[in-house]
C-alpha cells in the first residue's frame, strides 16, 4: 500500500516532486508509525464493516480502528465483537497478499479482550495490525501490553499496542507529572511493542464540562493545549527516548451555523485573480467546517503531533494533504543531512529564505525524511490546495 494510491498515475506525477513509497504492515514501525496519516475509526457494530474498509481503502485510508469501546454502547459489545471475528474472517478469505491492505487496529475496552480476539480470529489475526489501548495509565497499561505480548506469543503475528491518553488524571495539574513519569516507564518497558501514543482530547476536556465549537482548534482551549505540550515533552521527545504522538480527533463534520469569520484565505486556492475551480475548492472546505481542521492540524504539526484520529471520511484528505512535504521543506532537509555537513554549521536555505543551522535542525530533517518516504515530496509549484483538491471526493 502507499499514500495517494488511489490517484490515476497522471495526477500523481503532476503533483509529486517525488512520490510516496510503497509500504507493508509487515514494514519498519518507524515507517509504519509515521505512515499512520488520518487513522479512521469505526464503530465495530456496522454490519457493512467490511465494505466500510474496502470503500475507504479505495479513497486512500491505510489505517483504521474498528471501536469496541466509547463508540459502542455497552450492551452492544458482544454483537460487536462477534461482527468484527466474522468480518475480519471474510477479509482473509478474499486477501490473496496479508501484507496489503490498510493497517487495522481494534479498540478493545479491557486487557482480556485482547486475548479472546486474538484466538477467536485465528488465522484472520493476520488483517490486524494490532490494538488501541484506551484510559491508559502505568497501572492500566502494563495488563494492556502484557495480554498484547502473550497474544502475539499465541499467534506468531507481530501485534502493535497504541495507547490512547485520556484519563482525568493526566487533565488534572496535580497529578499530570506523576500519570506520565508512569506512562513513559512502561511504554519504556514494553518499547518494540508500542506504534503511536494518541490524545483522547474529548475524554480531557470531559474533566472539566468542556467542548470546543468548531471555531476553535484543540489548541485555543488552553487546558488542552497545556496536555498536548506536556504530553510531548515527556514522551516526544527527539533523543531516541520518544514516540510518534498523533493529533486528536476533530470531532466536527455536518454543516454548522458559524460564529466567526472564516480565516482560510483565498489566496492559495486561486492561480490567477478569477479561479472558479480554486474558489470551489475553498467553498466545499468552509461548507463542512474543514477550514477549522486545517488550522488544527498545522498546529499539531507545530507542537510535535504526526497523523490525527479521524471520525468521519471527509477529514482525511485534509490530513494527507497537509502530510505531504513541501519542496522547501525537502530541499531545506537534504541540505542539512548533506554528508559534508556532518560537523555542524549554518547555511542559508536554497530558498533563501531562511537560516538552516545543522546540528540544531537535524532531528527535524530526520523526521520530514520520513515523512517524505510516506506521503511523498510535492513539486516545487504545488501547494496544499491542489493536493487536497486532487484528493476530495466528489
Amino acid at each position: 500500500m502507499r499514500h495517494f494510491g488511489h490517484l490515476d498515475d497522471d495526477v500523481r506525477h503532476r503533483l509529486f516532486h517525488r512520490e510516496p513509497e510503497h509500504f507493508t504492515r509487515g514494514g519498519d514501525p518507524a515507517v509504519l508509525s509515521t505512515a499512520l496519516g488520518a487513522t479512521l475509526y469505526s464503530p465495530a457494530t456496522r454490519p457493512r464493516l467490511l465494505e466500510d474498509i474496502r470503500k475507504q481503502t479505495a479513497r486512500g485510508v491505510v489505517s483504521m480502528v474498528l471501536c469496541l469501546e466509547d463508540a459502542i454502547d455497552d450492551r452492544d459489545v458482544p454483537a460487536g465483537e462477534a461482527n468484527l471475528v466474522a468480518r475480519l474472517t471474510e477479509l482473509a478469505a478474499a486477501t490473496t497478499h496479508v501484507e496489503d491492505g490498510p493497517l487495522l487496529f481494534i479498540r478493545v475496552r479491557t486487557p482480556e479482550q485482547i486475548g479472546d480476539l486474538t484466538r477467536r480470529l485465528g488465522p484472520a489475526v493476520r488483517q490486524l495490525s494490532g490494538f488501541v489501548l484506551p484510559k491508559f495509565t502505568e497501572e492500566s497499561g502494563s495488563a494492556f501490553l502484557e495480554a498484547l505480548t502473550a497474544a502475539e506469543a499465541a499467534s506468531g503475528h507481530r501485534l502493535f499496542a497504541m495507547p490512547v491518553l485520556e484519563s482525568p488524571d493526566l487533565a488534572h495539574l496535580e497529578t499530570r507529572r506523576e500519570v506520565l513519569s508512569g506512562v513513559s516507564r512502561v511504554l519504556e518497558k514494553y518499547r518494540d511493542r508500542v506504534l503511536a501514543v494518541r490524545l483522547g482530547v474529548t475524554d480531557l476536556c470531559s474533566a472539566y464540562g468542556l467542548r470546543r465549537s468548531p471555531d476553535l482548534t484543540a489548541y485555543d482551549v488552553a487546558l488542552v493545549a497545556g496536555v498536548i505540550g506536556d504530553v510531548v515533552n515527556v514522551l516526544g521527545r527527539a533523543d531516541g527516548t520518544g514516540f510518534t504522538v498523533t493529533g486528536p480527533v476533530w470531532e466536527y463534520f455536518p454543516v454548522q451555523e458559524r460564529m466567526f469569520k472564516p480565516q482560510l484565505r483565498r489566496s492559495p486556492f486561486l492561480q490567477t485573480e478569477t479561479d472558479p475551480p480554486g474558489d470551489e475548492v475553498r467553498r466545499r472546505i468552509i461548507e463542512h467546517d474543514l477550514d477549522g481542521l486545517i488550522r488544527e492540524i498545522e498546529l499539531d504539526r507545530a507542537n510535535g503531533l504526526l497523523g490525527k484520529t479521524c471520525i468521519h471520511p471527509s477529514h482525511v484528505p485534509a490530513v494527507h494533504a497537509l502530510s505531504v512535504v513541501t519542496h522547501e521543506e525537502f530541499s531545506d532537509a537534504g541540505d542539512i543531512l548533506h554528508e559534508d555537513r556532518a560537523g555542524g554549521g549554518v547555511m542559508r536555505s536554497v530558498y533563501t529564505n531562511k537560516m538552516n543551522e545543522v546540528k540544531p535542525h537535524r532531528a527535524w530533517a530526520q523526521r520530514i525524511m520520513l515523512r517524505a518516504a510516506a506521503f511523498g515530496v510535492a513539486r516545487e509549484d504545488i501547494t496544499f490546495a491542489e493536493l487536497l483538491s486532487a484528493c476530495l471526493c466528489p
